[in-house]
């Protein structure tokens, strides 16, 4: 009984200051936001729980505002994305990972059609930053930095804003006119575009700038000679892929081969079909598990009719063939000549080998350093070794996708603001990851995924018509109301129903609980039953984690 009446002031700073009676807790719970896989996923930084959870309230405005808070380009990425975010979707592991591209692209759509705008900018600040190129990357800081206040020139030697997702991704995967829709949204936002600007000498250019953001794309091939080979039946595919877009080639004939294995040689290929050649293969000197392209664009080609010769190189070119050694792997996985050749019937070769960005004009900046042709940068900042000249996308060492150029223009962006500020950029603590194992499912069942449509491949592969179709309204809430919230609360009302000491007090809509302590014993049983790890057990006299949330008018 004494045990019962001793006085108890909460230790935890989150209680009440109330004493209490009752059994002496050894653990207390405290409701926690953990980060789910799909947001540490993103290489664009996008809070891609936050915007499903709007989008599965109906809430479409609202979701698309706060996917564009970190994204400008949710119609483009909805597309084009290899959305790593869905590879570690905790749902996955049940009936299929949420199809969160498809939700993004819905958001695009609908902005797009609706005529949405973006959120204002801050107020001005005065400075003037320049970006050089026009690609996702430097696109995307252009927007980041409109939106912090500052005035933005985007210089590109193009005719049309857009690098290589307009010049390089072909049109049955991106139609044109998202492209423009979403780019004239920017120049609507205040970002001013000089196109048919070619930068040779930055430091020339950036008279009048307070800051650069260098975001030059892969556009210059690698090439490799074959014996034998006539000059004009030999085309790089970058230079391929930009004169299909700007109607500078309007048919290819024959049979052609396409030489690599990268995603850029499957659009070569799928495009020389649709321009029509009668016949395209691809050779590559690796596996399929080793090829760079991502799988699906792979079985697309094959779908539309590509054949695909895997341990091949191109040894000699024919007056109307090719001369391919077989590879085979070593011990570690390598291939190796074997001596063994075939021939394959081929009157165009496409090279694809892989691209390198041209930042020439950036080699007389006294304290840039490079490595081949990328600009070493600071990875937390992408400042160069040159005070307020900044790098990203391909000019830096990255995987080279629209994505993680976004998600460099943003880092870039924010890096540039605080440096103009006269700070130094601090990236954002990141809470633990809400991995499978922490989640208790029992409130979850089995919902399985929508499909996107696509054209018939006997249909498309002589078309440049959009091959996937977008999900209806319908179909995105549902797609969003999948997400399992992992890590973060969703307000279930579980542990308020669970609570047998009413020790769960609930704020109202969008403020979640609170715990009241004089009340709580620490039996855990709202940790047990909470379906997505938002409530963690710790300690009587732990101190608090960084990740606790706290409801209003409580007090870390």
């Amino acid at each position: 009984m004494a045990e019962q009446e001793r006085d108890l002031t909460p230790l935890s700073p989150l209680g009440t200051g109330r004493k209490r009676s009752g059994p002496v807790r050894a653990q207390r719970p405290v409701y926690v936001d953990l980060l789910p896989p799909c947001n540490a996923g993103c290489p664009a930084g996008e809070n891609i729980q936050a915007w499903l959870a709007l989008a599965k309230a109906g809430d479409t405005h609202g979701a698309w505002h706060q996917l564009t808070q970190d994204n400008p380009f949710p119609a483009i990425h909805g597309r084009v994305c290899y959305h790593p975010c869905e590879t570690v979707c905790n749902r996955g592991l049940m009936d299929g990972s949420v199809s969160i591209h498809a939700v993004e692209r819905h958001l695009g759509d609908t902005a797009i059609a609706e005529g949405w705008s973006y959120a204002e900018p801050r107020m001005s600040t005065g400075k003037h930053v320049l970006v050089v190129g026009a690609g996702p990357s430097g696109l995307s800081a252009a927007y980041h930095l409109t939106r912090l206040g500052h005035r933005v020139t985007v210089r590109d030697n193009s005719q049309l804003p857009g690098g290589m997702m307009r010049y390089g991704i072909p049109a049955y995967r991106l139609p044109r006119d998202v492209i423009d829709a979403e780019i004239d949204r920017l120049r609507r936002y205040g970002v001013a575009f000089e196109q048919n600007h070619t930068v040779t000498d930055l430091q020339e250019e950036m008279t009048g700038f307070d800051a650069a953001f260098v975001a030059v794309g892969a556009h210059l091939s690698k090439r490799v000679d074959i014996p034998n080979g006539d000059a004009s039946r030999v085309l790089d595919a970058v230079s391929f892929l930009r004169d299909v877009e700007e109607g500078e080639r309007s048919a290819i004939t024959g049979r052609v081969a396409v030489y690599g294995g990268g995603n850029t040689a499957m659009d070569a290929a799928r495009v020389a079909r649709r321009l029509g050649a009668d016949d395209t293969i691809i050779v590559y000197r690796r596996t399929r598990e080793q090829m760079p392209a991502h799988e699906e664009e792979a079985a697309d080609a094959e779908e539309e009719g590509i054949r695909i010769n895997w341990l091949r190189t191109i040894s000699e070119m024919g007056e109307d063939d090719l001369t391919v050694e077989i590879q085979e792997l070593d011990e570690n996985g390598r291939p190796q000549p074997t001596g063994r050749f075939e021939k394959l019937e081929a009157d165009t070769v496409i090279l694809a080998l892989g691209q390198e960005s041209d930042t020439g004009f950036l080699k007389n900046i006294a304290g840039l350093t490079f490595d081949g042709d990328v600009v070493q940068v600071d990875p937390v900042t992408l400042m160069t070794g040159a005070p307020g000249i900044f790098a990203g996308g391909d000019a830096v060492p990255s995987e080279r996708t629209v994505t993680v150029g976004v998600g460099h223009g943003k880092k870039a962006a924010n890096a540039i603001d605080a440096y103009l500020g006269g700070g130094k950029f601090l990236p954002a603590h990141k809470h633990p990851v809400a991995d499978m194992d922490k989640l208790h499912l029992w409130y979850f069942g089995d919902h399985g995924r929508r499909q996107q449509g696509e054209l018939d491949p006997s249909a498309r592969a002589e078309v440049f018509t959009e091959v996937v179709a977008g999900l209806t309204s319908e179909e995105a809430r549902y797609e969003a109301g999948r997400c399992l919230s992992c890590g973060n609360c969703f307000e279930c009302d579980g542990c308020l129903g669970s609570c047998p000491d009413d020790a769960i007090i609930k704020l109202g809509k969008g403020h979640r609980y609170r715990f009241d302590y004089s009340k709580c014993t620490g039996c855990g049983t709202c940790f047990r039953q909470c379906p997505v790890h938002a409530i963690e057990m710790i300690g009587e006299h732990d101190r608090l984690p960084g990740n606790v949330f706290l409801a209003p008018g409580q007090e870390a």
